[in-house]
Order: C-alpha cells, then structure tokens, then sequence
C-alpha cells in the first residue's frame, strides 16, 4: 500500500459573485479549469495513524479540524464503517496557501481517491463526490477535476464549453489572501449583476478567441476587494498586464495568485522568465489548463 495521487490547482477563468443570502452564502458562476501543477498526496503502510506535510508550503498546513486531508479521511473512514488499517498520509504542499487555487479542497478530493484505491476499490466517484462536496463549496468541482461550470454556492455543476489548449502563467507575490475576509470586503460593494451567468458559447477554438470573450463578458468580481486589502496582488496584475504575451490577466478565486493566459507554450515560457527575472520572491509557475 505505497500510492500517490496529483491534487492539480484550480483556476477560475472568471468568478461572478452575488450578494450574500439570507444564510450568509454568496451565489457564484464561475468557469473552473484545472492546472498541471498542483500538490501530491501519499499513503504509506505504518504502525500507527500519522499524517505529515512536506514540500515548500507543508509549514503553513493546520492539523487541526481545518485541515481538509484530514476532515476527508474521517469522512471516509465514516463511510466506510468498521477497523481501519493504520497508514501514513503524506501531503506534498507544493502550491501557496490562501491563495485562491483550491489547494485545500483538491487536496482532499484527491486523498479521497487515494484512500478509496489504497482500502476500497469498491468505490466508484459517484460514492465518494458527496463526501468532497460536504468540505466545502469548492468540493465536488476539486474532486472532478475537469473544466466545469459552477454556480449556485458551488454545488451546481454543469459542463464546460469546449476549451482549446489553454497555456498560462501563474503568479502569486506570497502574501495570503483569506477567503472570508475578501467576500466581507466585497460586501461592501456587490457588483450590480451579481452572479449572473454570461452568454456562454458552446465552444471557443483558440486561445485568443477565448481571452477575448473572458475580457469582454466576464470578470473576477473578488479582484477588487482582494486588491485593496493586499496591493501586491495588484502589483502582480500590473506586472503581468505589461508583458506582450499576456493575452489576459485575472486573479483566480479570492487571490491572492494571479494568471495570464498566453498564445501558446513558447509565449507562457518567455513570460514566466521574465516575471521570475523582475520579481525573483514571488512563486511563479508556467502551466496549461484543461
């Protein structure tokens, strides 16, 4: 029983926020994809139950109740019912935290699977997806891990138009950027549209034809509110909007990391150099998007 399992980092191509209902919850449309670079999640046989976290980010996980690995695995254990084998649960946290990728809820859609594939093969998605939904509203849509549409508090899924090759850079300038507090800055201001869904097209065939109906249709509405709590965001959104091979920048989900969406593999590559060459502290990572 030694598995690994990708837990890939998601992006939202574009996030329309309501105002918040009578619960306190914001409704949302929002077009998710999924990266190449995300975390790793490990299970190793052991004498006893044990879960660690390594990598450049693994200092920054709780253990506690917040901790989405762990909620996923009593989750599964729950489900599962009866004595569990010990085993070792090893996260790999290669992306930032609070950082707007869904890092938390990818890693614990994809510790679901690992568990299912280590204790209960029996298990199809279908069984497990209610118990990724039940962590958060990013849940079920981290557990596919496919490009979706996502709206009402996230639970509505739907499919994605067809995407061409998307090729992006990544940027965040390591600062975090706590979800809770970027939806009470937006509150503040609700974009009068709200969540309204775009006209959406069934397909878009290239990258450029993509960036232009992203820029003309939609928008992140948290990249305001996020912005002026944390103005290196901004910073990084105007680094990006200056290089020639941004075709279109935005912040993914509440930030703080950044993307630009680029003509093609060679564009994303000499962007991504660059950005490394003029802001050497900040995480930077070339990627495509699916």
């Amino acid at each position: 029983m030694r598995l690994s399992a990708f837990a890939p980092a998601k992006i939202n191509l574009f996030l329309h926020v309501g105002g918040p209902d009578v619960e306190g919850y914001h409704p949302i449309s929002s077009l998710m994809v999924f990266a190449d670079v995300g975390d790793a999640i490990m299970i190793q046989p052991s004498d006893a139950p044990a879960f660690e976290t390594t990598g450049p980010f693994g200092a920054g996980i709780p253990s506690g109740d917040d901790n989405l690995v762990l909620r996923a695995a009593r989750a599964f254990h729950a489900k599962l019912g009866g004595p569990v084998p010990p085993y070792r649960l090893i996260l790999d946290k290669l992306l930032p935290i609070a950082a707007g990728l869904g890092g938390g809820s990818s890693d614990a859609g994809a510790a679901l699977k690992l568990l299912r594939d280590a204790l209960a093969p029996q298990y199809a998605d279908d069984d497990l997806e209610p118990l990724a939904a039940s962590l958060g509203a990013d849940g079920a849509a981290c557990f596919r891990v496919t490009a979706l549409m996502a709206e009402g508090r996230g639970e509505v899924l739907s499919p994605a138009p067809t995407l061409p090759a998307l090729h992006a850079v990544l940027v965040n300038p390591g600062v975090p950027s706590p979800t809770g507090a970027v939806y009470r800055a937006y509150d503040a201001a609700v974009h009068p549209d709200g969540a309204e869904r775009p006209v959406m097209p069934a397909a878009l065939e290239s990258a450029e034809e993509a960036a232009g109906w992203l820029a003309v249709a939609t928008r992140n509405d948290l990249e305001a509110p996020a912005v002026g709590l944390q103005p290196l965001i901004g910073e990084a959104l105007d680094v990006l909007r200056d290089q020639p091979e941004s075709l279109l920048v935005r912040m993914s989900g509440s930030g703080a990391t950044c993307f630009a969406l680029c003509a093609g593999d060679i564009e994303a590559e000499t962007l991504a150099e660059r950005v490394e060459a003029i802001r050497p502290d900040w995480w930077v990572r070339r990627c495509r998007l699916s």
